[in-house]
């Protein structure tokens, strides 16, 4: 089988509760990681939550990242979504992780929108 997609879910426990409110920080990280990893930035959005806590999504050209925090959790939930060979899912979690120094990360990986193999639609 072969997949259309990369679907990385990051739980990221024990970060810099500083960073994981910041939007100014949140914001830059994520641009700054996905023009590191070969990401053709399209659109965002950020928002600043009150009292506490950061959403975000920035639209690439091979598809997304989003993060949402809970700074009084020191935790933040964290999606990258890429369709294409151009484009490093792997390196922008790790970049991710040190950024927001985690201290006990996990990343889930999904392959997303599987199709057939040619030779198993020949069969």
């Amino acid at each position: 089988m072969n997949a259309l997609g990369i679907h990385l879910i990051l739980d990221l426990k024990e970060c810099n509760r500083e960073r994981l409110n910041d939007l100014p920080f949140i914001r830059a990280t994520m641009i700054e990681v996905a023009r590191a990893a070969g990401a053709t930035i399209v659109g965002e959005a950020f928002h600043q939550f009150k009292p506490v806590g950061v959403t975000g999504v920035l639209a690439i050209a091979e598809s997304h990242l989003t993060i949402h925090t809970w700074p009084e959790y020191g935790y933040a939930a964290i999606d990258v979504f890429t369709c294409g060979e151009s484009f490093a899912p792997r390196k922008v979690a790790q970049l991710l992780i040190d950024r927001f120094q985690a201290k006990d990360p996990s990343i889930t990986e999904l392959q997303r929108g599987l199709l057939p193999t040619l030779a198993t639609v020949t069969s």
